[in-house]
């Protein structure tokens, strides 16, 4: 068998007499071939390309700009496996060589660690398993880590127009980092987040084994479950439990701006979004907007929302407990639930249901989130000085996204996603900007900064919580070592509350040397 080696590439052995090698290219302009042979049998998962037109259309996309560029270290190889087994061999392989592997199933971390690190590294993108396999007299799906749920929702309507799932409302992300942290979507007032509804997996581990819930066992059934797959193995698939929604369904767009009072119906909001019928979700999403005089600007509240019922349920439930709104029936629209999930990211009204199956985001702007949750309503004052400072800023958004119903009765320990009962609303904060520089970079993330640094006094405390799906550098890292656990744990317990300690738990009994791992990881206990 011929082995062709690249111009500066580094030759790897996996196994004995040629059983499994790599060739893997080095050079930082490019994303190097990563072959796995084995007995003479070339597996074609992968091909050398030029690293910013290769990564964009060869495998999946980088949807933070700010990652994007040419100043990040480059993985030496990009794997992306046509079959499951190919995953295995690809663990050992990296394992064996100690080359740091980053998963990666629809590329929506934000910070960008499933696709970049600081140390030499390969990416394993799951963009090929993506098959979604629905059995609608159990009311189950099979779903594969690579699939978007976009796909999910498009196969599930495929096979009926009363079934769903509850998951986020960006139909991009990938199912096995959604998942993993949590799946946050606007169903978990009435059936909880995407892993509540996750009643089997399989995952790939550190000994290369594939695994489903009985061999895996609880613990780890438990940990993939909102405590982030990467930190414990490669999520191969979820299956699913499929949850009723009724023929018609009812949304709306309603928006406020300051001068209409905005303010004053923001604030009430608070006092009843975790407490409607939980059939209703009610996000408000604030956003600096122009103003109606020249060069002014205000903010916009967008109070959009989902209910699982006809527009005069809708109507009667918000007149009597949210009449500040001042909602009307024409406000309302009445459709299924296929169609509302083409609704929640604002695709056209004519748009097709096949909409759902593109991967493809249409602009990748660079940006910085972060997140909060909130227990006690906001004081109007200090929403007035959030407001001042979007102005301000020109491009920071708000998402004000409702709790209670379902999630306040699960509890925290339940899985490892921990934010349950005693939450209003989670808070995501967005700061986006379209040119490149350090210097607007550097800008940019500062006013968000500062704008999360005012609303400490108006969020949780001890630990001030954060969603691992929003992912945020800031609220701590650590380096790849054992003695890791005081570092993780400064993010940990933001994220994961009392479930850290079990978490890093499971990690030392299934991955002890730390082979999976990234800057906000489980660690595991030092030996």
């Amino acid at each position: 068998m011929s082995k062709v080696l690249l111009k500066k590439s580094t030759y790897y052995t996996c196994g004995e007499k040629d059983e499994q090698n790599w060739v893997l290219n080095e050079q930082t302009s490019s994303v190097a071939t990563l072959i796995p042979h084995r007995k003479g049998t070339i597996i074609k998962i992968q091909y050398s390309v030029n690293w910013k037109r290769g990564l964009k259309k060869k495998v999946n996309y980088i949807r933070n700009s700010r990652f994007n560029t040419s100043k990040l270290r480059k993985p030496i190889a990009i794997v992306t496996p046509l079959e499951e087994s190919q995953v295995q061999e690809t663990v050992k392989c990296a394992k064996k060589v100690g080359l740091q592997l980053k998963i990666r199933s629809g590329g929506h971390d934000y910070e960008g660690l499933s696709y970049t690190s600081k140390t030499p590294f390969a990416i394993l993108d799951m963009f090929n398993l993506r098959s979604v396999e629905i059995n609608i007299s159990a009311e189950t799906a099979w779903v594969q880590a690579g699939a978007t749920l976009g796909e999910l929702y498009y196969k599930i309507w495929e096979k009926s127009k009363v079934h769903a799932f509850p998951a986020g409302v960006c139909t991009t992300l990938g199912v096995g980092g959604h998942f993993s942290g949590g799946g946050y979507g606007n169903m978990l007032r009435k059936y909880g987040v995407s892993i509540d509804n996750v009643v089997d997996a399989r995952i790939v581990d550190a000994k290369g084994r594939i695994l489903d819930r009985k061999e895996m066992g609880e613990d780890l059934f438990w940990a993939i479950r909102g405590g982030g797959g990467a930190s414990f193995g490669v999520i191969l698939a979820y299956k699913i439990k499929l949850v009723p929604v009724p023929p018609i369904v009812t949304v709306f767009n309603v928006p406020k701006t300051l001068e209409e009072n905005a303010t004053d119906i923001v604030h009430q909001w608070q006092y009843i979004a975790d407490k409607v019928d939980n059939g209703l979700f009610l996000r408000v999403l604030l956003k600096p907007v122009p103003g109606k005089s020249n060069g002014s600007t205000t903010v916009r509240a967008s109070f959009i929302a989902l209910f699982l019922g006809d527009a005069n349920k809708l109507v009667s439930i918000v007149k009597e407990k949210f009449p500040e709104l001042g909602l009307e029936k024409k406000d309302c629209k009445e459709m299924s639930w296929i169609r509302s999930t083409l609704f929640w990211v604002f695709f056209h009204d004519d748009s097709p249901e096949t909409a759902l199956l593109n991967r493809k985001k249409a602009v990748a702007n660079s940006f910085k989130m972060k997140s909060d949750y909130v227990k006690t309503p906001i004081p109007k004052d200090a929403l007035q000085g959030a407001f001042k400072k979007m102005i301000k800023s020109g491009n920071i958004w708000m998402m004000f996204n409702p709790y209670g119903g379902k999630m306040s009765e699960i509890p925290e320990s339940e899985t490892a996603f921990p934010h349950r009962a005693g939450n209003i609303c989670k808070i995501q904060y967005l700061q986006y900007w379209t040119e490149g520089g350090d210097a607007l970079e550097k800008k940019n993330i500062h006013l968000l900064r500062n704008l999360y640094k005012y609303m400490t006094p108006f969020v949780s405390k001890n630990p001030r919580e954060a969603f691992l799906n929003y992912r945020d550098i800031d609220i701590g890292s650590t380096k790849y070592g054992y003695n890791a656990y005081n570092q993780a744990k400064v993010y940990g317990v933001k994220y994961f509350k009392n479930n850290f300690d079990r978490l890093v738990k499971v990690k030392t009994e299934f991955d002890p040397q730390n082979f999976f791992r990234n800057e906000q990881s489980i660690p595991p206990l030092a030996k």
